[in-house]
């Protein structure tokens, strides 16, 4: 499992000119990509990271301030682009295994306490942030 986890003032995702989810105070912005060997112990794994990642301001982390996180599915974060022109997607999980795993990790970190949005599994969202530092990372688990 794969996420870019991003520092944002403010986050959304719209899809067909409707907003589905959104964040609007300082938290995460979770992109979010699951691997074909993907399982519901790794998506355990992944929310109890994202939450406690100490990446916002004076080191705190979600779990620690209680900000918000918005978790959008992102199969292409598994594309591979080592030869040629065109990514490959082998590496990224169908839809009938990410989209069980994406919402494991939603519910696991709903049950820690965490204040989540989502974006719209399968549909073409439009990701908007505003960008805080800015500070990214990459999350592998």
């Amino acid at each position: 499992m794969r996420a870019v986890a991003a520092r944002v003032t403010s986050a959304s995702v719209t899809v067909d000119g409707r907003v589905v989810g959104a964040i609007e105070e300082p938290g995460l912005l979770v992109l979010l990509g699951v691997h074909v060997t993907d399982s519901p112990e790794k998506a355990a794994t992944m929310a109890r990271k994202l939450h406690e990642l100490r990446i916002l301001r004076d080191e705190e982390s979600c779990a620690s301030s209680g900000a918000p996180l918005l978790v959008v599915s992102q199969f292409t974060l598994y594309g591979e682009t080592r030869k040629g022109r065109r990514p490959s997607w082998v590496n990224a999980a169908r839809p009938d295994h990410a989209e069980p795993l994406v919402d494991a990790v939603v519910a696991e970190l709903r049950q820690r306490g965490a204040q989540v949005a989502t974006g719209e599994f399968g549909a073409m969202m439009s990701v908007a942030s505003v960008n805080d530092g800015p500070f990214t990372v990459l999350v592998e688990i």
